[in-house]
């Protein structure tokens, strides 16, 4: 069943996805070689409770973290550990936040020092599909010409699209109908209502685009161990355009401020 939000509603998941934007900034503060995946889970987690909020992915379903830490080929779902991060990596780091009764979700994929051009080339096409989907959130257009504008704009640059793992809405729960998967036909599937709040969160590959589920029951990476990048706002339906409700600002501020130094 597909909850549809009202105004106030839509609000209060603008606060808690703003929260969400802001964590993604302090996280984007401390994002260097040498650093761990579990340093970052508890900046987040620290920032999140001082700021009133509840880490929605902490316990989840048995998660153990707040955040999700997904490097280089593993694809969503990474477990924060001790590994220190290598120059040349790309983290894809995913934050879920619950505050007044509401969730946020939203995530970033991260240079980690100096990258690859291929590595650029992949992060830079995977946040354009994004937007490309986020166009189509409006009312009268149906999910797949969400998938459709993400699909087309991913494969033509020569990338593929995770299938088996989708968007979803966001509401009182964390995961809420409707799917929102990362391809599709243009004209087809469920139609897009004011009040709907989905996900849209592109997982796109540098290879194949099948996917496994790594031993500790929670990792998804390449099945071709190349590498996958993610990026993901959540956004209201709207009648003429999309209201994205969480931001990229805060990160994208701090990584102006480091390449300016």
């Amino acid at each position: 069943m597909i909850y549809l939000k009202t105004d106030e509603e839509i609000e209060l998941l603008r606060q808690s996805n703003m929260l969400v934007a802001k964590t993604l900034g302090e996280v984007a503060k401390i994002i260097k070689p040498g650093v761990t995946t579990l340093e970052l889970d508890r900046v987040a987690e620290e920032f999140i409770r001082d700021n009133g909020g509840i880490p929605g992915f902490l316990d989840y379903q048995g998660f153990p973290n707040t955040l999700c830490t997904s490097v280089n080929e593993q694809v969503v779902h990474g477990i924060p550990n001790n590994k220190p991060l290598e120059n040349g990596d790309i983290v894809s780091v995913d934050c879920g936040v619950l505050k007044n009764e509401f969730y946020g979700d939203s995530a970033y994929t991260f240079e980690v020092g100096e990258v690859s051009q291929e590595k650029r080339d992949l992060l830079l096409t995977t946040k354009e599909a994004l937007y490309k989907g986020i166009e189509n959130a409006v009312a009268g257009k149906r999910l797949g010409d969400i998938g459709n504008a993400v699909q087309r704009h991913s494969e033509a640059r020569g990338y593929s699209v995770v299938r088996e793992m989708v968007g979803h809405g966001v509401g009182r729960n964390l995961h809420e109908a409707p799917e929102v998967p990362n391809y599709g036909r243009r004209g087809n599937g469920t139609l897009l209502k004011p009040g709907m709040v989905i996900a849209i969160e592109p997982m796109i590959n540098l290879g194949k685009r099948n996917i496994v589920q790594e031993n500790d029951g929670w990792t998804i990476r390449t099945i071709d161990k190349k590498i996958s990048a993610h990026f993901e706002h959540t956004v209201a339906v709207g009648k003429s355009e999309a209201d994205i409700l969480s931001s990229f600002k805060f990160v994208e501020e701090i990584l102006t401020l480091q390449s300016e130094n």
